[in-house]
């Protein structure tokens, strides 16, 4: 039976279904061989063979146009000028791929490049005046090196992550929602909905119109730690949404961190608890990005095609800072800065992403070289 569906619009009908979660969709794309259209050609024997699939799921798909109103939602990404992004899509993070149930779409505002590395941060809604401060620190930091800053645009921490990113100079933020893409939740975020979408991206699983509840917020935090390299936990008690994030992180095998606080402030015990049981104690954003060029791992490369294999992914400054680098020599930033006509704070931004790319490493003097691969 001819459904009249492309894939992407399969993709993106099969996500707005009630009743079928990220799990179930999964199982249905591995059974029918990644082909979304495929299942909604199935009969419902063959639907109800496939194991975990229950009974509802197979009565929502076999009857899917009652459920999801694929014309509405095309008009309404249009007005928003939202794009929905299949698992499919050059655009899907690559990190996102790689954990147990991952969306297999989302509706996204913005252009921001999801290849970029990002750093989570959450936290407490009821946040303290050290809290905000250590937030938005973190976050300009974070964002002033080329780092993007992922949160969920809650009260509290992350509200105040994603103004930080926002007041670095370029910073680049992406708030994952835990309602539809056309609600502003909380209201008040309304400008930094707004700020976010025009320096990263705001984006969300959820079909449009869908309220926040506690299903969907738990959801949501398994896509801010999923995309994400390291997730930092800020301030947290020792339950919440947070703690949640924090467990995603270890489960998907991201490296976390938490910030420590006051043993007798009640938004520090779910921070210090972490730390007890393994997270890396954080207190400055060099000590993040240490680890994270040290978790690197170097593609290897063949010496004999040195440009293609090595270069072919790099902007012209890129390239031209690798081709200076390349006969060995080691140069400092503020020396790169005076050499290629630069301030040292674009420079270092440039700099920073080459070495979390594994293109260049950073000497223990502070100079820059070309990183060492062997093929």
């Amino acid at each position: 039976m001819t459904v009249g569906l492309s894939r992407e619009e399969a993709f993106e009908v099969l996500n707005g279904l009630p009743a079928i979660g990220p799990v179930s969709l999964n199982r249905l794309l591995d059974s029918f061989g990644h082909d979304p259209i495929r299942i909604f050609e199935a009969s419902r024997v063959e639907l109800s063979s496939i194991k975990g699939v229950r009974r509802p799921s197979v009565d929502t798909l076999l009857d899917w146009r009652t459920h999801f109103n694929l014309s509405r939602a095309s008009s309404t990404a249009v007005q928003m000028g939202a794009e929905f992004v299949s698992r499919e899509s050059t655009r899907y993070p690559r990190l996102l791929k790689e954990i147990s149930d991952p969306p297999i779409g989302f509706y996204c505002l913005g252009n921001y490049d999801f290849s970029k590395p990002q750093v989570a941060m959450v936290g407490s809604r009821k946040v303290s005046a050290y809290g905000k401060a250590v937030a938005e620190s973190f976050a300009r930091d974070l964002a002033s090196v080329g780092v993007c800053v992922v949160s969920g645009m809650a009260r509290g921490i992350d509200t105040y992550s994603h103004r930080g990113a926002l007041l670095a100079k370029s910073g680049s933020t992406v708030a994952v929602l835990g309602c539809g893409l056309n609600i502003v939740y909380p209201p008040e975020n309304l400008d930094v909905y707004r700020s976010v979408q025009e320096n990263g991206a705001v984006i969300s699983e959820f079909p449009f119109g869908r309220n926040a509840d506690k299903q969907t917020f738990p959801m949501r935090n398994r896509l801010v730690s999923g995309m994400s390299e390291a997730v930092i936990v800020v301030e947290s008690d020792v339950a919440g949404g947070s703690m949640i994030t924090a467990r995603f992180a270890g489960e998907q095998g991201r490296i976390l961190f938490a910030v420590p606080g006051r043993i007798d402030q009640r938004t520090s015990k779910g921070c210090n608890q972490l730390i007890r049981d393994g997270a890396i104690l954080l207190s400055s954003v060099d000590e993040l990005l240490e680890e994270l060029r040290y978790n690197m791992v170097s593609t290897p490369m063949d010496d004999t095609n040195d440009e293609a294999t090595h270069g072919a992914d790099l902007s012209d400054l890129e390239s031209a800072i690798l081709k200076t680098l390349r006969g060995g020599e080691a140069y400092s930033v503020d020396e790169l800065a005076s050499k290629f006509s630069l301030s040292v704070g674009s420079l270092s931004s440039t700099l920073m992403m080459m070495e979390l790319d594994g293109h260049i490493a950073k000497r223990l003097d502070g100079k820059y070289e070309a990183s060492v691969r062997v093929g």
